[in-house]
């Protein structure tokens, strides 16, 4: 038996909490005002998830503070010289999950790295979690985030997965489309080659991005 859709009033106090401290850290940049209708908006985007419900708050917490960071970025407040790169693809939870993992960790920290999808899963595909546990790189706190303006807009590359038009356009951005493999419904040596296939994009794409620099 599924559990019942969580409801904003039931959760008042705790992402009224989350509110004030996320307030607190972006006091320079937002009113409280603006930080509250940006938790209070995370929380509604992503309550129709199924399987994150038990930890939907602070699920929202992580992503309210980071569209909060795209939003200052995008708006010139936050000052960070590493490039940002978006990875978007339909579900957010296979192809763009896992080479935004692999991008951090490759680039060590040097590169900002965030990931949405254009029409978000309720969970990572497992195989894909299995596949990454292998490389080393554990996604287990990974969830799918849906696509939103600020994220795109804070971007200096945004790779593009088979999501169409759904990902806005926005000029002096670098768009990439890379063709990939869903990994929904693929064996698990299926998957192993999607990682294999990613890793050599990803090797790519940071090579350029340190050209750049």
């Amino acid at each position: 038996m599924s559990e019942p859709m969580p409801n904003l009033l039931d959760a008042r106090h705790a992402l009224s909490r989350v509110s004030d401290d996320l307030a607190q850290r972006f006091t320079e940049f937002f009113s409280p005002e603006t930080v509250a209708g940006v938790v209070d908006e995370s929380y509604r985007l992503l309550a129709g998830t199924a399987r994150i419900r038990t930890h939907l708050v602070p699920l929202s917490a992580q992503f309210a503070r980071d569209r909060l960071e795209s939003l200052a970025r995008s708006e010139g407040l936050l000052k960070d010289h590493r490039p940002q790169v978006l990875f978007v693809c339909v579900q957010n939870a296979g192809r763009s999950q896992m080479a935004a993992a692999l991008l951090a960790l490759k680039s060590g920290g040097q590169v900002d790295v965030r990931s949405a999808g254009s029409a978000p899963a309720d969970d990572v595909h497992p195989t894909v979690l299995a596949v990454m546990d292998e490389a080393g790189l554990d996604m287990s706190q990974a969830f799918p985030k849906p696509l939103t303006d600020e994220t795109v807009r804070a971007a200096d590359v945004v790779v593009t997965m088979g999501c169409g038009d759904a990902c806005p356009v926005y000029p002096g951005k670098r768009y990439l489309n890379w063709d990939l493999t869903d990994p929904a419904g693929t064996d698990v040596d299926g998957v192993r080659q999607l990682r294999a296939e990613i890793d050599r994009h990803v090797t790519e794409l940071l090579r350029t991005l340190e050209t750049d620099s």
